[in-house]
């Protein structure tokens, strides 16, 4: 047989692959879809993956299952995601310590964020508050910062771990304020919360959502939210930008992410379902109701908000020189 017929033989042959892997692109997604959360079941990001995962679905055509993978401060789950390699039937919402944080901290990352990972589209924003026990005796921002000053290293600040979004939050603040508190970290937000309504801690630095009940029952004071915004749920707490301290910017966030090496046609299913159910009505109120800002956006503007936080929590990262435990 001549080289060229051989070509040809070949070239047919190959030809039920090639119409396969056309069916296969058309067809996305063929099979149920999988959501992984990187937090346990019941906490915020659960309920904001949950409330997305609901509305993609018929978008999708398949139903869209969430799966809890926690560990790492949320680095466990998005690995997973990145090691699916060209499966986008796997995504991920992936927060703000395993997108912009853990990169600085962890000696070495499971994964490649550059390479492994495909940003989708910004899903929710939750906002911090500097919050503290109502018995303080502190009823505005101004009043705990120069007492904060007047008492050096003594004035205590709980977070929700060293190295996590709340942590570096609280560096920033004391950064950009002249301030010196001392930083009390804890495995999670709700065992920082009771410290705070007992008081043993003076002060925490944590996601609205985790606070609301307790601040609508008057035992915790709310001073100020790290956002350029006001908190919906709460009108009348400043921001920092308001009160003189445009820098103090630490919302937290999730993201919606795929595999890297996820088909482009793949991905675009998902942004355009992902970005249909953002538009709802409904998915605007089921996050506000736990203190979540709806995202949206193009993932071009996610990657780019992406290298900006990674930028931002990078130097104060260094600045305060945070190690992890």
């Amino acid at each position: 047989m001549s080289i060229s017929r051989r070509v040809a033989v070949g070239g047919l042959a190959a030809l039920p692959f090639v119409h396969r892997q056309a069916q296969a692109q058309q067809n996305f997604p063929s099979k149920p879809m999988t959501l992984v959360v990187p937090f346990p079941a019941g906490g915020p990001a659960d309920i904001f993956g949950r409330n997305l995962a609901e509305r993609m679905s018929p978008l999708l055509g398949q139903p869209v299952l969430v799966e809890n993978k926690s560990g790492a401060a949320g680095i466990t789950g998005i690995d997973f995601v990145a090691k699916a390699n060209t499966d986008a039937h796997v995504m991920g919402l992936m927060s703000a310590s395993a997108g912009a944080i853990m990169q600085s901290l962890m000696p070495k990352m499971p994964f490649d964020p550059a390479k492994d990972i495909a940003p989708q589209i910004l899903v929710v924003r939750v906002q911090e508050v500097l919050a503290i026990n109502s018995k303080l005796g502190i009823n505005d921002l101004k009043s705990f910062i120069a007492h904060a000053k007047a008492n050096p290293g003594k004035v205590t600040c709980g977070s929700a771990g060293t190295g996590g979004i709340t942590h570096l939050a609280i560096e920033l603040f004391k950064r950009e304020t002249g301030t010196d508190l001392l930083h009390v970290p804890y495995r999670g937000a709700a065992p920082a919360t009771n410290d705070l309504l007992a008081g043993t801690v003076d002060t925490v630095l944590l996601d609205i959502s985790v606070l609301l009940p307790h601040v609508r029952s008057g035992a915790i004071k709310v001073l100020a939210v790290t956002s350029d915004t006001r908190p919906p749920l709460l009108p009348d707490v400043p921001t920092m930008r308001e009160m003189g301290y445009p820098k103090v910017n630490s919302d937290n966030w999730y993201a919606l992410v795929s595999p890297g090496a996820a088909l482009l046609e793949h991905r675009k299913k998902i942004f355009d379902a992902a970005a249909a159910a953002l538009k709802t009505k409904e998915l605007a109120e089921a996050y506000a109701n736990v203190g979540g800002v709806i995202g949206g956006g193009t993932s071009a503007e996610l990657a780019a908000f992406l290298r900006e936080e990674q930028a931002k929590w990078a130097a104060v990262i260094q600045a305060a020189n945070v190690k992890l435990e």
